[in-house]
């Protein structure tokens, strides 16, 4: 099995930390599972992408940050690096979460994910010294903080060959240990792998039409006593308000299921968890999800119906999003 040029070391990494551990028969699959996510066969865009990494500028390293709101690297660059730095990585466009900087360079996201971040950042359990799984990560910006927010480790898996490669990009700077964005899916884990500490769900399980087979597969990954964080879509009403959309949502597809947050408390309740909590409920605005020159496709504003934006562009209502924290029993 011929690994992908980006994950040789990654491998050599986690392989060496992992043999003798409870991550044992997951590292044994991953060359299967790396090499199927980054497939050129699969992904047309692959060369392009992997080209622009290939033209990233030799650059003089700074100090990581990784507990700012732009996460990067400080020092300074000369105007050619800053450049051709530019122009390397606008060819892994389009940008989703963010933001970063990168010797001065601001990467102004789609999606001000630092935002999110504050909002559920003081009510989850200390990330110090724990072992972290971020499902559905994108381009792995959570990860960065959660590995500032003194993760030990932090492993974050997403399909989206792009979001991968945007990953390396920031990594081929930032080079700090303990941080790996994997592509695979949760499905594609071990089904039984209580070995992380914090889990995170964030964005993801309006995406599955098994919202409860998605959770029970959360807490198969957590150590006894461990915490899930939740993040979704949700709509108002009572513990029992579902709103089903068929598939189509503010011009997202596969969107199948929308919780009040009642009833994503009652989901985590029912899938066995403890101490559940709604700990934010924040409707979304055009200035946290917007295009911007590093996604120029259409974003939130367009999504919504012009003539009122509390109402998607389907008349659905307009996005809300929830957070939640719960606990596996001990």
């Amino acid at each position: 099995m011929i690994l992908p040029p980006e994950f040789i070391n990654d491998w050599e990494a986690l392989r060496e930390r992992w043999t003798e551990g409870p991550l044992a028969q997951w590292v044994e699959a991953l060359p299967v599972l790396l090499q199927s996510g980054l497939s050129t066969e699969r992904y047309g865009d692959l060369p392009r992408w992997r080209a622009a990494l290939d033209n990233l500028p030799a650059v003089s390293a700074g100090e990581p940050t990784l507990n700012t709101a732009r996460v990067g690297l400080t020092g300074t660059a000369c105007k050619d690096d800053l450049e051709a730095l530019e122009r390397a990585l606008k060819g892994l466009h389009p940008w989703r979460k963010g933001p970063f900087e990168l010797f001065g360079l601001h990467i102004d996201t789609e999606w001000r994910s630092d935002w999110k971040w504050d909002r559920l950042a003081d009510s989850i359990a200390t990330l110090a010294g724990k072992r972290v799984l971020d499902v559905g990560c994108g381009n792995g910006y959570h990860c960065w903080r959660m590995l500032g927010a003194g993760a030990s480790e932090v492993i974050g898996i997403d399909p989206t060959p792009l979001f991968i490669l945007q990953f390396k990009a920031l990594y081929h700077y930032l080079r700090v240990p303990d941080i790996h964005v994997l592509p695979m899916t949760l499905e594609a884990m071990p089904q039984h792998l209580p070995v992380f500490d914090t889990v995170f769900s964030m964005g993801v399980i309006y995406h599955r039409r098994d919202p409860m087979g998605h959770l029970f597969n959360l807490k198969n990954k957590l150590l006894p006593g461990g915490q899930v964080v939740l993040e979704t879509l949700v709509v108002d009403g009572d513990s029992e308000t579902l709103l089903e959309p068929n598939g189509r949502y503010a011009r997202m597809r596969n969107i199948w299921k929308l919780p009040s947050p009642g009833l994503a408390q009652r989901w985590l309740d029912d899938a066995g968890f403890q101490r559940t909590e709604v700990v934010d409920i924040t409707t979304t605005t055009t200035e946290e999800q917007r295009s911007t020159p590093w996604m120029t496709f259409h974003s939130l504003n367009e999504f919504l119906d012009p003539a009122d934006a509390s109402l998607t562009i389907e008349g659905f209502p307009a996005p809300r999003r929830a957070i939640l924290i719960a606990n596996k029993p001990a």
